[in-house]
């Protein structure tokens, strides 16, 4: 009876310690997904595996470098160009401005004369008519003649630290601003209260006030008839000086004056002169009334 070789036992492994979380080691063991294995295979071997992304990023990043140097450069070299042509456009603008600027004030200065030539043949011609006076008078409370004589000289100007430029209301409802600036309705205050106190004549920075004469605003610039005028403002009045002063610092708008000063450091100084000259009114122009005459009067009466 042959002899069998004896049968060896298979020794079986010991089972997993996780074996009972299958899921999980399956989960572990394949972290990627079969099919990016598969892509990533394909390319590493065809040799397009790409570059990797901080080098793509370096790159990247000196590539905008070098585009904005460019940019900067060539921005440059036409600065550089173009910049002796608008330094000349500059310097042309200028003397224009110069050339024009002169020409107006020889004008300026041909019309004052042809006024005061025409003025002086007008006084001329009444003083022969017998008219000489009347017409003096009414040249003066019309502003149309230049006037010399006694009065006072007020002096109104922003609070120190007043910054340019400001933007607060012009006055609030009590009539104040806290602004420091002293605006338009101060200004027409501050005329109106001479007025009113007894002043025959007024002007404000050489700008003489007739009947026609406004005071406006445009941003913080204040106008007279349209010509700006910057601070201080020198308001000069002709009339009874200290009689004057006093009326005016007790009115209402002397009194309103003063407390800007009080409240909002708004710079004022009032004095008495012996001598004072005002200019006349550079054009004093009526479009709607007329003069009396005789034969309108007739006209008149016969009408009604």
């Amino acid at each position: 009876m042959p002899q069998q070789s004896p049968v060896r036992s298979t020794p079986q492994r010991p089972p997993r310690p996780d074996a009972s979380m299958s899921l999980l080691t399956n989960v572990m063991d394949h972290s990627l997904d079969e099919g990016y294995a598969e892509a990533a295979a394909r390319k590493q071997a065809d040799g397009s595996g790409g570059m990797p992304k901080t080098l793509r990023a370096k790159l990247g990043l000196a590539g905008g470098l070098v585009l904005a140097a460019l940019v900067v450069t060539v921005g440059a070299a036409q600065a550089r160009v173009a910049a002796p042509v608008v330094a000349k456009e500059r310097e042309e603008l200028i003397d224009r401005i110069d050339r024009e600027t002169e020409a107006a004030d020889k004008l300026k200065d041909g019309v004052d004369a042809l006024r005061d030539d025409v003025g002086a043949r007008q006084r001329e011609a009444l003083r022969h008519s017998g008219e000489g006076d009347r017409t003096e008078l009414v040249g003066v409370l019309a502003g149309a003649v230049a006037v010399h004589g006694p009065g006072v000289k007020l002096v109104v100007n922003d609070a120190k630290d007043t910054s340019v430029g400001g933007d607060g209301d012009a006055r609030s409802t009590s009539g104040f601003s806290d602004t420091g600036r002293v605006r338009d309705r101060d200004m027409q205050r501050v005329v109106n209260g001479l007025w009113e106190s007894g002043a025959e004549a007024v002007s404000i920075n050489g700008q003489r006030l007739t009947a026609l004469s406004a005071i406006r605003a445009a941003g913080d610039a204040i106008l007279v008839d349209n010509r700006p005028l910057v601070p201080p403002y020198t308001v000069l009045a002709v009339g009874d000086g200290r009689q004057l002063s006093s009326r005016f610092q007790n009115s209402a708008d002397g009194l309103y004056l003063q407390a800007l000063e009080e409240s909002y450091d708004i710079r004022t100084e009032l004095s008495v002169e012996d001598a004072l000259r005002l200019p006349a009114a550079p054009s004093v122009i009526v479009r709607t009334a007329q003069p009396m005459t005789e034969t309108t009067s007739a006209t008149e009466k016969g009408t009604s």
